[in-house]
């Protein structure tokens, strides 16, 4: 097994994104589950049968499985988390709930 490496961040609009880095795999390859507040990432990548394995002379890429999951926040609203894989990164969008972004409140003059 082996583990991709992750980055976390928080966007200006306040959602949480983390994108993983998932070279040389397709998206049948990749899981993400969102359950009980838990983002769970899985997948697999598979080692190329292209060629022989008796003909490689090293070998220094990761293959196999891999199971990362998250914690979140109470503040995402797990209902409305997409993903998306392109250029060997997957992105998910964690958004917040409304209730939870800052919002601006007006103070009246007495």
């Amino acid at each position: 097994s082996w583990t991709p490496a992750v980055d976390i961040f928080e966007t200006e609009n306040h959602d949480l994104v983390l994108k993983a880095e998932l070279p040389g795999m397709t998206r049948e390859d990749i899981e993400v589950t969102v359950e009980n507040n838990t983002l769970i990432l899985k997948g697999q990548k598979k080692f190329e049968a292209e060629v022989k394995e008796e003909n490689y002379r090293r070998v220094e890429r990761t293959y196999g499985t891999f199971h990362r999951s998250f914690t979140l926040p109470n503040t995402v609203d797990t209902s409305k988390v997409g993903a998306d894989y392109k250029n060997g990164v997957l992105t998910v969008k964690l958004p917040f709930r409304e209730e939870a972004k800052p919002r601006t409140i007006s103070v009246d003059v007495a």
